[in-house]
């Protein structure tokens, strides 16, 4: 995997990984326990959906053990003027004359419904690292589009940005 993420991103994962492990998982266990007792398990919906909410658990606790083990922790390292991680950046879509602010995120924080985009996907790479008034042009499948660089507001990393859970 060999995410690259934050020092908060990766301290956010490993709480709700303990939280995952301490609280939810017994709880889990226990509905598991009790929908088992109520009898014939062939024809037991509790038991199944109990069995299903505790591999979820699970399976996210996997995904969480491995992005931790194997990211590769970053910083922010641009300067006042230019582009970074967790800045808001306004831009203008130079062919349809339309403007939109976005926060530039680690991978694990993107939510493109609530502006926040990878710094891996097509926007997040081509704004990165560039400055008020650059135009930049953007590759997608579709051939590409051109951004202009209207205005850049600097954010300090508070953790505020949820982590993606499924």
């Amino acid at each position: 995997m060999n995410n690259e993420l934050t020092a908060l991103d990766i301290k956010k994962m490993q709480e709700e990984l303990d939280y995952r492990k301490l609280t939810l998982m017994p709880e889990q266990i226990a509905e598991v326990q009790l929908a088992r007792s109520h009898g014939d398990l062939s024809e037991n919906f509790e038991y199944k959906a109990a069995k299903q909410a505790l591999n979820k658990n699970k399976g996210r606790m996997r995904y969480l053990e491995k992005m931790i083990k194997t990211a590769r922790v970053i910083e922010d390292k641009s300067s006042a003027d230019e582009v970074g991680l967790y800045d808001f950046v306004e831009i203008l879509f130079v062919e349809d004359d339309e403007k939109e602010t976005v926060q530039v995120v680690t991978t694990v924080r993107c939510n493109p419904l609530e502006s926040r985009i990878s710094k891996e996907s097509p926007l997040g790479i081509a704004v990165l690292g560039k400055k008020v008034g650059e135009k930049v042009f953007v590759k997608s499948e579709n051939g590409g589009y051109t951004v202009e660089i209207l205005k850049i507001t600097k954010s300090e990393d508070d953790g505020s940005a949820p982590l993606l859970s499924y």
